[in-house]
């Protein structure tokens, strides 16, 4: 990969200090915006940059493919974000503004990063995406193409430094961009990263963003219904992540039960009034209580068929509440009844003030409406069974004697695993046990990237949320397809030293198709294209230098206890090093998962 530069500057004089070069200001830059982690593939074109980045103290990892790169920055800044006084502590540096950046070269660099692009713009992922470009007058270039086109396609913003001088101003542009959630893909040209930037263009501090304000009006039209709900739910997304505080204490006052999507997974674990996810990964008994709502007051949240089982489990009668920063996702997936288009923790703050004064207004009139709400001591006995792991399997467990039910090794691994954990996954079949059975401590301990629908991102992922919670296991869950389209990660865990838990949920299969088109022994030719010769994945493992187990039966899960014993340890500053674990588990069919049954029903 090598593209011939413009003409070179030449070197400054030795009587004046030398100026920095384009490449050196936009290091110096981000590492004064907080940048601490840039993943990526270096070639030529981004080789004086990825230099310049190290120079700056910016850490970088080498991945072994841009696409994994760029789920590696991806998961790495969902949960750097979320900013913990607790994960300050083991991370004092931890980048304060929540972003990783990828480092990739021109063309067929960029070109190679764009599933996990894709995922990230979907998914709202506020990532910076840094890029050679080949310069204009490279006419025939092999690396030549349209990236600005090609960025814009996936959703993701592309900028550009057209001008050395002009480094400071574009670079605040990202930064507001990145701010907004949105992906951005930063191309500097070749033919100017070395030129020196000789009279930079200042940009005016910008103060911090602050959440929008709620009208007084839809505070108290809210506030108002849920002091008449008996059976109020409260619903979380991505969008409310850094409102926990403010709607744990509003549904306090309303006494509704809380849940989240599946992306906010975590976010109310521990709460005794928790449901859990809802949507398509809910326990019956989830499921039934949202579904018996009365009210439904959502934050942060989409509201798209994932989460409410294309409308199923939200009640016709009910009154339906969102509440977003963005006005466009307002009623984008269903009608509402009311809407509040604000910052998520300045609602909850807002309509619960409200809520109190209501109450205390009430209690002085002598009103005397329910303040228990939906948190009645019949709920709190149904919530004993919130989760799939605290039940009997239904139907029974479907092990043979070479084969074993996915639901057991997960529960078991639920249980054999640190509770501190972060739970990533890849995509397929699989997904919903270990979302469903692998229990995590808090909205830090789970990254779920599901925008795209992709198989094959769960390697990458895992390496970034193992930087992003290097005191945690990180653990994945991933189908046989997903692990060997990523297999080249495998590598990079191994030479990082990342004692990561990698779950293959192995039926030899490509288990969604095989299962959503019914394909039956008998259908050859159709099952010959999603079905494959069984593959030994502990056996390659160990030519990784991973350690490999094949788990047939649950008593093959005791070699778990003897890697966690043997095979990881912590540093002085409690950060997990050791050799990553592959746990080929050979799962017995179950027809199709639940969950998936339930979405493609539709």
């Amino acid at each position: 990969m090598t593209e011939q530069p413009a003409q070179q500057p030449q070197p400054a004089p030795h009587d004046s200090p030398a100026q920095p070069t384009l490449v050196q200001r936009v290091a110096e830059i981000l590492a004064e915006h907080g940048l601490t982690h840039v993943f990526g593939v270096v070639g030529s074109g981004n080789f004086h940059l990825t230099n310049q980045l190290i120079a700056a103290g910016i850490e970088f990892t080498a991945a072994r493919h841009e696409g994994a790169a760029a789920s590696m920055a991806d998961a790495y800044t969902r949960l750097a974000s979320l900013d913990s006084p607790e994960t300050r502590q083991v991370r004092p540096e931890l980048n304060p503004t929540g972003f990783a950046a990828v480092s990739v070269h021109q063309g067929c660099g960029l070109t190679n990063t764009l599933t996990g692009l894709t995922e990230a713009a979907k998914s709202g992922t506020g990532m910076l995406v840094l890029t050679a470009e080949t310069p204009q007058e490279s006419v025939g270039s092999n690396f030549e193409i349209d990236q600005f086109s090609l960025v814009e396609a996936v959703g993701a913003t592309p900028l550009r430094i057209s001008d050395p001088n002009e480094v400071a101003t574009v670079l605040d542009e990202v930064f507001q961009h990145l701010a907004r959630r949105h992906t951005v893909v930063l191309n500097l040209p070749i033919d100017l990263q070395t030129q020196p930037v000789t009279a930079e263009r200042q940009v005016p501090h910008r103060g911090p963003r602050t959440g929008t304000i709620p009208q007084l009006s839809q505070v108290t039209r809210a506030a108002k219904s849920l002091f008449h709900a008996q059976r109020p739910v409260v619903l979380a997304g991505r969008g409310a992540l850094h409102a926990r505080t403010e709607i744990i204490a509003l549904a306090e006052t309303a006494g509704a039960l809380l849940t989240t999507s599946a992306v906010a997974n975590g976010l109310f674990e521990g709460h005794p009034w928790n449901l859990g996810i809802s949507g398509g990964f809910s326990s019956p008994v989830t499921a039934e209580l949202i579904s018996q709502a009365d009210l439904v007051l959502s934050f942060g949240c989409a509201l798209n068929d994932w989460t409410t089982r294309h409308g199923e489990l939200i009640n016709d009668e009910a009154t339906l509440i969102q509440v977003d920063h963005s006005p466009w996702a307002i009623g984008k997936f269903r009608e509402v009844s009311q809407t509040l288009v604000a910052d998520s923790a300045a609602v909850a703050e807002a309509v619960n003030a409200e809520l109190t004064r209501l109450h205390h207004d009430a209690a002085e009139h002598s009103e005397t409406p329910s303040v228990t709400g939906y948190r009645t001591d019949h709920v709190r006995t149904k919530l004993s069974a919130k989760y799939f792991n605290e039940v009997p399997l239904a139907g029974g467990d479907l092990s043979t004697e070479d084969r074993i039910d996915p639901r057991v090794v997960s529960t078991k691994l639920n249980r054999l695993l640190p509770e501190q954990r972060v739970v990533t996954t890849d995509s397929g079949n699989f997904m919903g046990y270990p979302v469903a059975y692998l229990r995590v401590p808090d909205v830090r301990g789970f990254c779920f990237p599901q925008a795209f629908q992709s198989i094959g991102l769960g390697l990458g992922t895992l390496v970034g949320a193992a930087f992003a919670e290097p005191t945690r296991m990180p653990v994945l869950g991933t189908g046989d397809g997903g692990f060997a389209m990523g297999i080249s990660e495998l590598e990079t865990l191994v030479r990082l030293r990342i004692p990561a838990v990698v779950i293959i949920y192995n039926d030899a299969a490509y288990g969604a198709e095989l299962h959503h088109f019914g394909l039956q022994p008998g259908q050859d030719s159709a099952r010959n294209a999603v079905t494959f010769p069984d593959t030994d994945f502990a056996r390659i493992a160990i030519g990784y230098g991973a350690r490999g187990i094949t788990v047939r039966v649950a008593e093959d899960l005791s070699q778990v206890t003897d890697w966690l014993e043997t095979a990881v340890s912590a540093d002085e500053h409690g950060r997990l090093i050791g050799t990553p674990l592959i746990v080929d588990a050979k799962i017995a069919s179950d027809g199709g998962a639940w969950w998936l049954e339930q979405a493609l029903r539709h």
